[in-house]
């Protein structure tokens, strides 16, 4: 899920930048390609009930018409789900000498309803400079441009120095087959490598039509869903009883609101703070800087927590995100359930989030147990060879837009890699809107601008990832 977009969320308008540069763009011929294969996978419904294997063999059918070799493309499906595909395109080196590069993408995407929309979810549309269509922005409109990229390097001979795995796989937004996961597990020769990018992450950041920074994805905070549940043995809702399983569970609700946990910071949210800074002005450059230093300055950290996507990436977040209670309209609650969604630093694990939360709920009759295990990885470490290829590729198009470490408010596949070992560093190429952010939401949406800028962009940063040795 892309969330890279938020990069900028707590920047201020009057601290923009002027990067006005005019970025290059593909090959007519290329984003024409990039623009097929957008609105070939935006019209294969990948929902997870659906499954991603017709997009996996779209893929394949498009990268052996390419002149792939058809053994360096192969679709595979997980055991036990027949509809999840994955595809997988190996572009060789001569000799390589040294381990692969892996990129990762999903192909799976939200549900979408057509009463929501405004447009056909399940078809590409272009309005008003806009291409709209359920999963252009998370993240088939990524994959298209990375596709539309490859293709191009292939057909105009190009050797990387390493080879190249591109992975397209399933379940990243929901389910029980994440295809990265099982790639890992069960066909770890096929993906192994010594470096991993994600585009489904970091990214640039835009105020309309401002560049604001650019981020790398070295970290991402992990979630782990609770369910919280208070029972009662219930009885006629003519006579109320003192003890009320709803009433019980809403005051400990109450008190999880009212509580923050403790103010960390990283080596990756420090850097970002210390480029954040630069693009704001008065207090918040001060608290931003302040931040940026350690030992962390609590009253500046506090002051720049009362802005939420600021706030989220200061510390550990819990939020209620479903609630139930209750079996007839004239009975006491037998049962009172809430959902409780929670967004972990790096730093903090599972055990430690769930004895806090028993803590602060104070009620030994309220249970505490887990619905989605945590599965933590430690961020990738700061490459400056690597961050300076990226910053090379970032300002060859965009100058003077600063690149920084970065990490996610969300979850992706990276946590995967990043827990078996493969330093991962997500990259997207789509910019987005800082104000519009429509990933998961209804008439999700890119800009045409930006969609043609990623295919040359995502082409530039093949070549400069593939001549690393």
């Amino acid at each position: 899920m892309t969330y890279g977009k938020l990069l900028g969320a707590g920047l201020c308008a009057a601290a923009l930048l002027g990067a006005s540069a005019r970025a290059q763009t593909p090959p007519a011929a290329n984003l024409t390609l990039a623009r097929e294969i957008l609105g070939e996978l935006i019209a294969i419904n990948t929902v997870h009930d659906q499954g991603t294997l017709p997009a996996a063999e779209a893929i394949q059918k498009r990268m052996l018409a390419a002149g792939f070799a058809s053994t360096d493309v192969t679709v595979l499906t997980i055991p036990g789900h027949p509809t999840q595909g994955q595809v997988l395109v190996r572009l060789r080196a001569k000799a390589a000498k040294a381990k692969p590069v892996l990129w990762i993408s999903h192909l799976d995407v939200v549900e979408a309803k057509r009463e929501d929309w405004t447009v056909e979810p399940f078809a590409l549309t272009e309005k008003d400079g806009w291409l709209y269509g359920r999963g252009v922005q998370d993240m088939k409109g990524e994959i298209a441009a990375l596709l539309a990229g490859l293709i191009r390097a292939k057909r105009e001979g190009f050797i990387p120095a390493r080879d190249m795995i591109f992975a397209f796989t399933s379940d990243e937004e929901s389910g029980d087959a994440n295809g990265v996961e099982w790639l890992l597990k069960a066909q770890r020769p096929l993906v192994d490598a010594a470096l991993v990018i994600n585009s489904d992450g970091g990214g640039g950041s835009l105020r309309g039509d401002q560049r604001l920074s650019y981020g790398v994805q070295t970290s991402e905070k992990v979630y782990v869903t609770f369910q919280l549940e208070a029972t009662n043995k219930g009885g006629h809702s003519s006579i109320p009883e003192p003890d009320n399983a709803i009433y019980r569970l809403a005051k400990g609700l109450a008190r999880i609101e009212g509580f923050k946990f403790p103010v960390v910071t990283t080596p990756t949210t420090r850097g970002y703070f210390a480029t954040a800074a630069a693009l704001e002005s008065g207090q918040a450059t001060a608290d931003m800087l302040a931040v940026s230093k350690q030992p962390t300055d609590l009253a500046a950290a506090e002051r720049l927590s009362a802005t939420p996507a600021r706030n989220a990436r200061l510390r550990t977040t819990c939020v209620a995100t479903g609630l139930s209670g209750g079996h007839a309209e004239n009975a006491l609650p037998q049962r009172a359930r809430a959902v409780i969604q929670c967004r972990m630093m790096p730093t903090d694990s599972e055990a430690e989030v769930r004895a806090k939360l028993v803590e602060v709920l104070a009620d030994q009759r309220i249970a505490v147990s887990v619905i989605s295990p945590a599965a933590p990885a430690r961020d990738s470490p700061y490459d400056a060879a690597l961050m300076a290829r990226f910053t090379k590729v970032v300002q060859g198009m965009w100058p003077s837009v600063p690149v920084a470490p970065h990490m996610d408010l969300g979850a992706t596949d990276s946590l995967y890699t990043r827990a078996v070992g493969m330093p991962s560093y997500a990259v997207g190429a789509i910019w987005g809107d800082i104000d519009d952010n429509r990933a998961h939401g209804r008439d999700e949406r890119i800009s045409t601008k930006a969609f043609s800028e990623a295919v040359e962009f995502d082409y530039r940063l093949i070549k400069s990832v593939a001549a690393a040795r």
